[in-house]
């Protein structure tokens, strides 16, 4: 799937009624069709970590190796699911619509994440990015990377501000949905516990800590830098056109999970994440006119 490709002459002079209808036109163009490279992934990452635990457990697998792959995992955990949450892979009332829900909620098991809880907040991040009262990954912006590091494990603490935001925010919302997903969230995080003091009690502590307690929180810094801070930074502005940016980082689209191009999915969030570089590239002309942030890309 492609658009043709404009030019900044191209998009030169043209009101904002031309822009917008040009716009649309380059994004229909990577809109639609299963994306089953995300499909795939969802199932194979998953499969991974759940076998780290025979694997290693039967001595099959060192745990020097069974930690890294344990933590690499994790970090990929996030994204397939946040395919499923804007029901990319299919929509209610379509066949594979059992599809996207399968994805959405078997990805972000080993990160503890429930599929509604993450859905919900998400598309209020979506509404409301960059409100610092709204918006509920609010608490992942910083002055820079070594704040962010400073902010992100203080986050995660017993009272830390990430884990009030997502409450506040179902409890905001205070559907039956909503309060159905914190339900959910407290048995994800009581069965988290749970599973981690049983190894540990039968003597498998090191285990649990370096398949998945440890590789839980490197993969959570990752995304949550990678996937809010850095697209939105410094996240001062809020509208359609403000609230992300295009940024060029030295470790690349793959190793940054796509999110150069983060701000192709603020504008059309059901665009798949492996179209949006090039949608981001035919799109470029227009979002320049619109003074769009668009950094070294």
């Amino acid at each position: 799937m492609s658009a043709p490709t404009l030019t900044d002459a191209e998009v030169a002079g043209l009101d904002e009624r031309a822009l917008i209808r040009l716009e649309k036109t380059v994004a229909e163009a990577y809109l639609g069709g299963v994306p089953w490279g995300s499909v795939t992934w969802a199932l194979v990452n998953t499969a991974v970590w759940f076998s780290l635990w025979p694997l290693t457990l039967s001595g099959l697998l060192p745990l020097w190796a069974a930690f890294p792959i344990a933590t690499v995992s994790i970090a990929l955990s996030y994204l397939p699911s946040h395919e499923a949450q804007h029901r990319i892979i299919a929509r209610e009332g379509q066949p594979l619509f059992w599809l996207n829900e399968l994805v959405g909620h078997i990805s972000t098991l080993s990160l503890v994440l429930p599929y509604d809880v993450a859905r919900l907040t998400h598309y209020e991040h979506h509404k409301h990015a960059n409100h610092p009262d709204l918006d509920p990954d609010y608490s992942t912006h910083a002055d820079g990377t070594l704040d962010f590091l400073r902010r992100t494990i203080a986050n995660r603490q017993p009272s830390g501000a990430g884990d009030k935001a997502y409450g506040e925010t179902l409890m905001r919302l205070g559907t039956d949905e909503a309060r159905r997903a914190m339900i959910i969230a407290a048995v994800y995080r009581l069965g988290h516990f749970s599973i981690l003091f049983a190894l540990a009690w039968s003597g498998h502590a090191i285990e649990a800590a370096l398949i998945w307690w440890l590789p839980r929180q490197l993969a959570a810094t990752y995304i949550q830098y990678f996937l809010s801070f850095a697209p939105h930074h410094p996240a001062k502005a809020i509208g359609r056109y403000r609230d992300t940016r295009a940024f060029r980082s030295p470790l690349g689209n793959i190793l940054t999970m796509g999110m150069q191009f983060h701000i192709i999915h603020h504008l059309y969030p059901r665009i798949p994440l492996m179209r949006t570089p090039a949608a981001y590239w035919a799109m470029r002309p227009i979002l320049k006119a619109r003074g769009c942030d668009l950094g070294a890309l």
